[in-house]
């Protein structure tokens, strides 16, 4: 079964990524922590998009009550999502230090779109933190339990 992110965070990651993209275009002290920002992020979406992100498609099925057998599937990346978080935190404490020295290098040189983008990536990474990840595990807890006693909990 695939799973698949649901569209508004699609959009908002492929906008994010704009952003940051443009905003690596800028010159000097701005376009360097720009880029700085871009090599910590890039394996970071990469994971989110492979296990941490995908789960959540089942969301509103599972709100609803729907259920099918193929939905175990999802425990491999729920089960890899609980395994690697700390890691992941870790990534976004780097990458909101890199954030603020973005946003600072940007408000020195007047670049208020800049400032603005990453205060906005900096709620963005919060929500991760706090809405995200913790509803892509409940996710996997919950297909466990309908799953019963056959599948058990990750180690």
């Amino acid at each position: 079964m695939k799973f698949t992110i649901p569209l508004p965070l699609q959009h908002e990651h492929e906008a994010l990524h704009e952003e940051l993209r443009l905003a690596t275009q800028a010159e000097g002290e701005v376009g360097e922590a720009a880029k700085t920002l871009a090599q910590l992020m890039h394996p970071h979406f990469v994971k989110e998009d492979q296990f941490a992100l995908p789960p959540l498609g089942l969301l509103a099925a599972l709100a609803r009550g729907e259920w099918s057998a193929e939905m175990a599937e999802v425990l491999t990346l729920t089960d890899q999502l609980e395994a690697e978080l700390p890691q992941m935190l870790a990534e976004h404490k780097a990458i909101v230090a890199a954030l603020n020295t973005l946003r600072d290098a940007a408000a020195r040189a007047g670049r208020s779109d800049i400032v603005t983008f990453a205060k906005a990536l900096t709620e963005h990474a919060r929500t991760e933190e706090e809405v995200m990840y913790p509803a892509a595990m409940l996710v996997g807890q919950v297909v466990r339990q309908q799953l019963g006693p056959r599948v058990p909990p990750a180690a």
